[in-house]
């Protein structure tokens, strides 16, 4: 098949190898084979790399918007073509089944093509005067360059976002990707470098994630950051940016409640449930987290999951038999550990899995928990992984406490066909996003929110330039 890419920090239109350069091993979560050697940015690295997206930022954003739109449909074509060998890279370096990574790559290529539309739709205002020999205006115009820190659990979806909207809108770009799952940022730098992007308009580099992150946010060249991660680290970073006044757009974490009313047909929600639970194993900010589930359908949805679960087969991402991956490293096999022992021993009934898996990888069963209470880690930590709990609850108002009841929110799912209900639940939910009777994946023309903990910020949407830009008045008198 496809051979791993060679890794490299890309700089100024330049792809720069190890050269001295302190280096990290990059692993194959399902075999912990080393699959290559990532080089980690010097600080002269970082300097050339601020000053290339700088010195970039004074031409690219004089370009015109149909110029920016066509490279990234070019961007777009080319990614397409290499979709699969993209996909089968992520499956190697973060172990997410092979179809879930070629899914991620194709659905998020669109991403390209939207922001290149929205980069024709960037609009001001004529403002009317009170003085008739007035001109008012209101323009819109790119901030800057802007830092983008994505993560390792969607590498392709995540970076391909930022990119493609900060160019859109007219900034430059400098992105640290996952050290432990490089290859898609990785290609998507050799793509857009393929099809001419000028040299300092993206830039790409690797490091001790704090370190790196630290360096590129206090410089004063730095104007936009675009994060998605974990709450402590995007608050840690938040703070960091304030001290610039820096724009900000963060995708947080998420603990997602799944509320399933007595009409919902258990039969029906099931495939989506298990299929959104288990993808990536269960290594979403969006992944259904806390089931709440009518008394009356209890019984039986704990029955259906458990043998669902049950069929489920975890292994190496690339085997046509496997339907969920590995876990990305062992720090998460760790807290899964910790998160099951912490809940069964403050009375949670383990239904199925609980363990990780022996031998080689990093493995853990698909678990499911009843019996929960909020003192346990896994009712108020982000377990991001495969461990789904189950709660039974009698009336409206006690579940939507509960799901309220965490300072994440960022998705909900409801299940419920009364059409007054659904009316209640829309405007009493703390969600940014919430799904009734669907779950699903974000599109390019739909908006990614996050509320309280969970975000700050739209991405995607009819706003997914709107991070990017910065609104100047202009009052002119002939």
């Amino acid at each position: 098949m496809y051979q791993y890419p060679e890794l490299a920090l890309y700089i100024n239109g330049e792809f720069l190898s190890g050269q001295g350069r302190d280096e990290q091993s990059v692993m194959n979560p399902a075999t912990l084979q080393v699959l290559g050697q990532l080089p980690h940015a010097n600080q002269a690295d970082l300097d050339l790399a601020l000053k290339s997206a700088h010195d970039a930022f004074v031409l690219w954003c004089q370009k015109s918007a149909s110029e920016r739109a066509e490279i990234l449909h070019q961007v777009a074509d080319r990614l397409r073509q290499k979709a699969s060998e993209i996909a089968y890279h992520i499956t190697l370096d973060e172990g997410k089944i092979y179809d879930e990574a070629l899914s991620e790559v194709t659905s998020c290529v669109a991403h390209c093509n939207w922001n290149a539309e929205q980069a024709m739709r960037i609009e001001g205002r004529v403002i009317q005067s009170r003085d008739m020999d007035l001109m008012q205006l209101e323009l819109r115009e790119p901030i800057g360059v802007c830092v983008a820190i994505t993560p390792w659990n969607f590498p392709f979806n995540q970076a391909i976002r930022k990119i493609s909207a900060a160019l859109a809108a007219g900034c430059t770009v400098i992105i640290k990707g996952s050290e432990e799952a490089p290859s898609a940022v990785m290609n998507i730098a050799k793509v857009f470098h393929e099809v001419g992007l000028p040299a300092g308009v993206l830039n790409v580099v690797w490091g001790v994630p704090e370190v790196v992150s630290d360096y590129l946010i206090r410089s004063p060249i730095t104007r936009v950051l675009a994060f998605t991660g974990s709450v402590s680290v995007g608050k840690s970073l938040a703070a960091k940016a304030t001290e610039s006044m820096m724009s900000t757009v963060m995708e947080l974490g998420g603990h997602s409640p799944v509320l399933i009313f007595e009409d919902a047909d258990i039969h029906e929600l099931l495939p989506a449930l298990v299929r959104h639970k288990l993808r990536n194993a269960g290594q979403s900010c969006n992944a259904p987290t806390r089931c709440y589930v009518h008394e009356s359908k209890y019984e039986a949805l704990t029955t259906a999951l458990v043998a669902t679960f049950k069929k489920v087969v975890v292994g190496s991402g690339l085997d046509k038999e496997t339907t969920m991956g590995p876990l990305a490293n062992e720090r998460r096999l760790n807290v899964m550990q910790e998160m099951v022992d912490d809940a069964l021993s403050k009375g949670a009934k383990l239904l199925i899995g609980g363990r990780a898996i022996k031998g080689s990888g990093y493995f853990f069963e698909p678990t499911i928990l009843t019996d929960v209470n909020d003192d346990m880690r896994i009712m108020n930590e982000e377990p991001f992984g495969p461990i789904l709990t189950i709660s039974p609850f009698r009336d409206e108002h006690q579940v939507v406490m509960a799901a309220n009841r965490l300072n994440y929110g960022l998705t909900t799912y409801v299940f419920t066909h009364d059409a007054k209900r659904q009316h209640r639940l829309i405007q009493a939910l703390e969600a940014g996003m919430i799904r009734i009777n669907r779950i699903g994946s974000s599109l390019p023309e739909t908006p990614v929110v996050g509320i309280k903990d969970s975000g700050v910020g739209v991405e995607g949407g009819v706003d997914s330039l709107k991070p990017y830009l910065q609104t100047k008045f202009v009052s002119l008198e002939p």
